[in-house]
């Protein structure tokens, strides 16, 4: 049984985490599997989009709480084990942000600490109606410091704030509306209403849209003239492109691009 499955169709590689049996939590082993992935995604030219999702009643409940555990069990009480875990972790969900492919969590049941993390790191995110999301760790006396990053990267500062230090769940309704995922869909169409996004978006130009990711991010660290600035360069390039020059002549003269 693989931790992480992976199939692929017409462009998007989907990644299903599948170990229900741990809410798919981000234990060592799953860790490996999904820098495994991003470091294979990075260089894959055939894939447009990835969608991320998890097997039985969860998408994610976080970090595997039973092996940190363990891993007090080292001379420094775990002090080494805890700095390299975590910056594997980080090292997983800014490469989701990275890759060249825009990332789309598909999520249900609940999406905690570390799986909550996960999702705000992707670009994108539709989640089942009753979808539960939370930072909890502070509930078991564990700030969640590294989620923390990713969620208040996505939703307005007071409430990251109140999730971070009440250890709430926010329903799928409370996520789209703070802007931590994109759309809220009943359960029975989630696979179908997350591929219908994922069509979409890979029926564009794939270096467009690869160079627009990049840009999206790199800007965002920038006072606004910078941004205008290096964006500005960004369209200047792909303004350039013999694709980009079809795809404004095919909208002019009404008809499809050829991008073959």
């Amino acid at each position: 049984m693989e931790l992480l499955e992976r199939h692929d169709t017409n462009g998007i590689a989907h990644l299903r985490m599948n170990a229900p049996g741990k809410l798919n939590a981000l234990s060592d082993e799953m860790l490996a599997a999904f820098q495994a992935q991003i470091d294979a995604l990075q260089d894959d030219r055939e894939t447009r989009v990835v969608v991320i999702s998890g097997s039985g009643k969860a998408f994610c409940a976080g970090h595997d709480l039973k092996q940190m555990q363990a891993g007090r069990q080292a001379e420094d009480g775990g002090a080494a084990y805890f700095k390299d875990l975590f910056t594997r972790c980080a090292s997983v969900m800014t490469g989701l942000t990275r890759l060249p492919q825009p990332v789309i969590a598909q999520v249900h049941g609940i999406a905690t600490a570390a799986g909550c993390q996960m999702v705000a790191s992707c670009d994108m995110a539709v989640a089942a109606e009753g979808t539960r999301f939370g930072v909890n760790g502070v509930n078991i006396g564990l700030f969640c410091s590294t989620p923390m990053v990713a969620l208040s990267r996505n939703v307005p500062r007071k409430k990251a704030f109140e999730m971070l230090t009440t250890g709430q769940f926010v329903d799928a309704a409370q996520a789209e509306q703070m802007g931590l995922i994109n759309r809220v869909v009943p359960p029975e169409a989630l696979e179908s209403e997350t591929q219908t996004l994922a069509e979409t978006v890979a029926g564009k130009l794939t270096a467009a849209v690869k160079i627009g990711k990049s840009a999206f991010y790199d800007q965002m660290g920038m006072d606004l003239d910078a941004a205008y600035g290096f964006t500005g360069d960004v369209m200047v390039e792909n303004m350039l492109w013999r694709d980009t020059e079809e795809g404004i002549s095919a909208f002019l003269e009404k008809r499809k691009p050829d991008w073959s």
